[in-house]
């Protein structure tokens, strides 16, 4: 059985979301994956998803949007996450919309999971790894994806050995900057810290540069963030699933 998932880190703004568009095309041909799965937190001018966002993704061929501390972000989210191919962070606690999406494909069951590190996140959240660790005890999946939305490298990798030979793929995402440590892990497991960002190149994390400089010179902000604009750039990975001794993880970069 063929199992070839293509997840694309972190859409931010419009200039990310017209990224994607142009590049899918050339990235099926390349990569005849079968599974699209995609971070979709900040397309919404940065911050949160709308409804007219995720049909656009959805009509692009989407299977599933993840997400991570901006889920909540754009309030539109509340009218359509209940279900929805989006999902938001397995540990947040007792709010609307699911942390997890299973999709059945030529028999076999993949669940699709979102979780949210607490290391300097100061968000009410459940600790992530008693949480994943509850629902895989109490789950039963032929293969399992995870998106572990952290800040934390340490968090992220040790979440990596947590997760070891027990789910088929964890990929960070969250700090818009893609990590050159994909690799296979010794039990099994597709890893990568950071997938990285689909979005403005030249900003900082997506935002004008020079509003993000001035805050450090000042110590404050006088702006709002602004997308920036200019080059652009697409970060994610292509995961190779089908043969399950010797699964592939394969960084994809591509710039203007």
């Amino acid at each position: 059985m063929f199992i070839k998932i293509l997840f694309i880190g972190d859409i931010f703004g419009e200039p990310g979301r017209e990224f994607l568009k142009l590049q899918l095309p050339e990235l099926k041909n390349k990569y005849k994956y079968q599974l699209l799965i995609i971070n979709g937190e900040n397309a919404a001018h940065g911050r949160g998803i709308t409804h007219k966002i995720y049909k656009e993704f959805m009509d692009l061929g989407v299977n599933v949007i993840t997400s991570g501390n901006h889920i909540f972000g754009n309030h539109d989210v509340f009218n359509f996450i209940d279900n929805s191919n989006l999902i938001r962070p397995l540990n947040y606690p007792d709010c609307q919309g699911s942390g997890f999406l299973k999709i059945n494909f030529n028999g076999k069951m993949i669940t699709i999971i979102n979780l949210l590190g607490r290391v300097y996140m100061n968000l009410p959240i459940d600790c992530p790894f008693q949480v994943i660790d509850k629902f895989l005890k109490n789950d039963q999946s032929d293969y399992y994806f995870v998106d572990f939305h952290s800040e934390a490298t340490s968090e992220k990798i040790a979440m990596g050995h947590f997760l070891d030979g027990r789910v088929d793929a964890l990929v960070g995402t969250h700090t818009h900057v893609q990590t050159n440590d994909d690799r296979i892990l010794p039990k099994g497991t597709c890893y990568i810290t950071d997938v990285g960002m689909t979005g403005p190149l030249n900003g900082v994390i997506g935002v004008e540069k020079d509003i993000i400089v001035s805050r450090f010179l000042k110590g404050f902000g006088t702006e709002s963030f602004k997308v920036a604009t200019g080059n652009r750039q697409l970060n994610g990975i292509f995961l190779d699933l089908s043969d399950n001794k010797r699964p592939k993880i394969e960084k994809i970069k591509i710039y203007e």
